[in-house]
């Protein structure tokens, strides 16, 4: 359940780094330990990250525990046609009812629409969105708003979004007000950037409030891929401890995986017990957790989130066809605007 999620008690340095120096030397690629303390911008406590390679040829994992049973999920590969509930081009809008609404926390939900057949997937393509379509009684034009779905591409019969309701926000309400049974338009797929196994050594997923979905998206694709050897590292700044979505599942990659995989939470307002960071997502922050920009080809930045972060971050202009100059900290950096995807 959503309802109500049980989060651990933040680890301190001192216990990341007994963690990390437990575990066994990684035999392929680079080995570079990077200790780091922040304490500027407003940003405290300490990052501590492991620059590794790519694992080792024996585990498949570099050294990483046995993947749990849901992380060995992938999709079938020989199953043959598989139905898809958005086909895109001339589709138009499917509609679909809500089969089930949970409580994440004071203004978000997880939302759950069936499909039209219970055999059927979403056929939506990673990364992607899709498009919601509503329309009041007494609006003169419908609201049209984009969504990335949490769900993984070959679930059968539903697909799942996680929706915050916004105070001025016409669609967000709308979808909070919604009771089983009741019907949303929407369509797709949107893509976004089409991911492919393996086609960069280490990604960085930088977001902010529910700019969390389409990162959510890329890396449980890549960690149910047992052939895809990515290495991920996830930077996520929001409000308070209560806004971090998904913290429950992304404990998990980072426990299965735990030398593939590091989140890094950044709050603005954190509870006395806090150790991770304080503020904002800083430029110093960036510099210490990130991969290096002289890596090249080989690492790819991905930044999601409100304007304000974009800004600041990677500079927000982008649209459809063109991702705009890449600015803001990560162009301070040194990062080329190839190494950088604004979803």
């Amino acid at each position: 359940m959503f309802a109500r999620q049980v989060f651990r008690p933040a680890r301190t340095l001192q216990q990341q780094v007994r963690r990390y120096a437990s575990e066994a030397p990684n035999s392929g690629g680079r080995n570079a330990v990077l200790y780091t303390s922040i304490a500027a911008a407003g940003l405290s406590g300490a990052y501590l990250y492991m620059r590794r390679g790519r694992g080792d040829a024996q585990s498949g994992q570099g050294g990483n525990a046995p993947p749990s049973e849901e992380a060995k999920k992938i999709p079938a590969t020989n199953a043959g046609p598989v139905k898809k509930a958005f086909t895109g081009g001339d589709q138009g809008f499917v509609s679909l009812p809500l089969e089930k609404s949970e409580i994440v926390n004071h203004n978000t939900k997880k939302l759950t629409f069936k499909l039209p057949e219970e055999d059927m997937e979403s056929g939506l393509p990673v990364a992607s969105a899709v498009i919601t379509k509503y329309k009041g009684a007494e609006m003169e034009k419908p609201v049209i708003r984009p969504y990335t779905p949490i769900s993984d591409v070959d679930q059968k019969g539903t697909v799942d979004f996680i929706i915050k309701a916004y105070p001025n926000g016409p669609m967000s309400q709308h979808m909070h007000n919604l009771e089983p049974g009741q019907r949303l338009e929407i369509k797709g797929p949107i893509p976004k950037f089409q991911w492919k196994p393996n086609m960069h050594e280490h990604i960085a997923l930088i977001a902010g409030g529910t700019g969390i979905t389409p990162m959510w998206q890329t890396a449980r694709h890549i960690f149910r891929n047992p052939e895809d050897k990515t290495k991920v590292t996830l930077i996520y700044g929001n409000i308070s401890e209560e806004d971090i979505l998904l913290k429950r599942e992304w404990e998990e990659l980072e426990n299965t995986y735990p030398q593939r995989f590091r989140a890094f939470y950044v709050l603005d307002n954190p509870p006395e017990s806090w150790q991770g960071g304080k503020g904002y997502v800083t430029k110093e922050l960036l510099k210490t957790v990130l991969p290096e920009p002289k890596e090249g080809e080989k690492i790819k930045l991905f930044v999601c989130g409100p304007p304000g972060m974009y800004k600041a971050i990677s500079g927000g202009k982008k649209s459809p066809t063109d991702q705009g100059e890449l600015e803001g900290y990560l162009k301070d950096l040194g990062y080329s605007k190839d190494q950088v995807y604004k979803f």
